[in-house]
């Protein structure tokens, strides 16, 4: 059974979507990514930190033969995005001509994708997807291709299933919302 509410640093947050739900949009995008990479086989770039519940739930419901791989960048000073993205660790694989899909968390002002998506189409990969859990259409900043999206969201500050708050949170299986 969740908390009713938790505290992390100087904020109380409560109950927003029960684990049942995200597990549910986790395996409505693997069903979706299953049947339009039948026969290939994607390499999944995975952002960390924020996306690893979401990747490891996900690569759990994978059916076809694909590879995994990780990157770190990062945009976010507690509950805003600073819009300045920093790469932290980068990728090492070969991805010129391979079917790549970026596995996120959350796309809410969209700046860090839009960075992540330009960075790598230089790399001129055969195509080039986003597979994120979450997005925040009313806060999206720039105009982007999401094609694999679980849950559409308000404008709310959520942490849980990997997301969090400088730090803290990430390890609820269900997501709660700032109060």
């Amino acid at each position: 059974m969740s908390p009713s509410t938790i505290s992390l640093h100087d904020k109380q947050f409560t109950p927003y979507l029960p684990a049942t739900q995200i597990l549910g949009a986790v395996r409505t995008i693997a069903t979706r990514l299953n049947q339009d990479y039948a026969g290939q086989r994607p390499l999944f770039l995975v952002v960390l930190n924020g996306s690893f519940m979401f990747a490891a739930d996900l690569m759990k419901e994978m059916t076809i033969e694909c590879e995994v791989t990780f990157i770190r960048v990062a945009s976010y000073q507690g509950t805003t995005s600073s819009g300045e993205v920093k790469e932290i660790m980068g990728l090492q694989e070969e991805i010129a001509g391979r079917h790549l899909i970026i596995v996120e968390d959350i796309v809410d002002t969209g700046h860090t994708m839009q960075e992540l998506l330009q960075q790598l189409q230089a790399k001129q990969p055969a195509s080039l997807e986003v597979a994120t859990l979450f997005t925040k259409p009313e806060c999206l900043q720039h105009e982007l291709a999401l094609r694999y999206i679980g849950l559409e969201l308000p404008n709310e500050f959520i942490v849980g299933y990997g997301l969090d708050y400088d730090g803290l949170g990430r390890n609820y299986p269900d997501v709660y919302k700032v109060l």
